[in-house]
């Protein structure tokens, strides 16, 4: 099964064939939707098998298979998937932001990111942070909002394993890494390298900018911030 969205986020409609269909999932030959993973909700959107619609209620990472909410597709017929493009393009811009975020707090602090949820409404990032300053944190977010401002261009390439993991301060997560033979990695140009599978923005101009909302003491080192988009 080849993941479209992993080289081209962009990509909102694709046509494919129904691989196989477990319950009310199915798995398809290619698929530009994008499964829960990482802190990102897994897209949703329709797929049509001539005027007939499925809804995609979700995708879960295994397979991945798309839960619909009828059953009818079999396996061989033709489909053509659409994102809910909006929702899509939202995530987008707050998981770059979140790149940057971190990018500022690691640089600053030397704090790996524990945890994060992006959602339509607001996201969140978590620090293994000691210190817990609300007016530094602050600071973060406005120096992110100055390198969004700049419009740094962000690109995506798949590295083997063992080339990734010669890249200084490549992966901010404090857990393991995943043991992929190839390393999906992102870049903003002039700012930062992180590994990550999620889909992102291709210019930090697209963000707008981002808002602190909050900012939580979540127990020992353990710091939550809490953003929202602007826009």
């Amino acid at each position: 099964m080849k993941s479209i969205h992993i080289e081209d986020s962009y990509i909102r409609s694709f046509d494919t064939t129904v691989a196989d269909v477990k319950g009310d999932g199915v798995i398809l030959e290619e698929t530009a939707f994008y499964p829960q993973s990482g802190g990102q909700p897994s897209d949703l959107g329709s797929l049509f098998r001539d005027e007939d619609e499925f809804c995609v209620l979700r995708v879960e990472p295994s397979g991945p298979i798309h839960i619909l909410d009828r059953t009818g597709l079999a396996p061989g017929d033709r489909v053509s998937g659409r994102i809910d493009w909006d929702r899509r393009y939202r995530f987008m811009r707050s998981h770059t932001a979140c790149h940057i975020l971190s990018s500022v707090i690691f640089d600053k602090t030397g704090a790996k990111i524990t945890g994060n949820q992006i959602d339509i409404a607001r996201s969140r990032v978590d620090f293994s942070l000691e210190a817990f300053d609300k007016s530094k944190i602050a600071e973060y977010v406005d120096q992110a909002n100055q390198l969004i401002s700049e419009d740094h261009a962000v690109r995506t390439s798949l590295l083997p394993r063992a080339e990734a993991m010669t890249i200084p301060d490549l992966v901010r997560l404090a857990m393991d890494v995943p043991d992929r033979e190839e390393i999906r990695v992102v870049e903003i140009e002039g700012v930062d390298r992180q590994a990550c599978g999620g889909t992102h923005v291709g210019r930090t101009g697209e963000i707008k900018g981002i808002k602190l909302v909050k900012a939580e003491n979540k127990g020992k080192a353990n710091r939550r911030v809490y953003f929202e988009l602007t826009e």
